[in-house]
């Protein structure tokens, strides 16, 4: 869905991006990798807006930081 803008599911294009937050106690879409929110990893959600499909993302730089922390 992110690449291609496209469900895979059903092929629709009307595609919701609901972008990655960092909230107090640690509410929102994120992983968290140290004791704040300045270190939270970020995930975005890309969901179809006609059958509901959703996929979760993480940008390609913070994929380091996440071996490092769980690998």
């Amino acid at each position: 869905m992110k690449m291609k803008n496209k469900c895979p599911k059903c092929g629709s294009s009307d595609i919701i991006i609901v972008p990655g937050k960092a909230g107090a106690y640690g509410t929102g879409n994120n992983i968290q990798v140290g004791w704040s929110n300045f270190s939270a990893v970020l995930v975005d959600r890309y969901v179809c807006g006609e059958c509901g499909y959703s996929e979760e993302w993480i940008d390609k730089d913070d994929l380091q930081t996440l071996k490092r922390k769980y690998q």
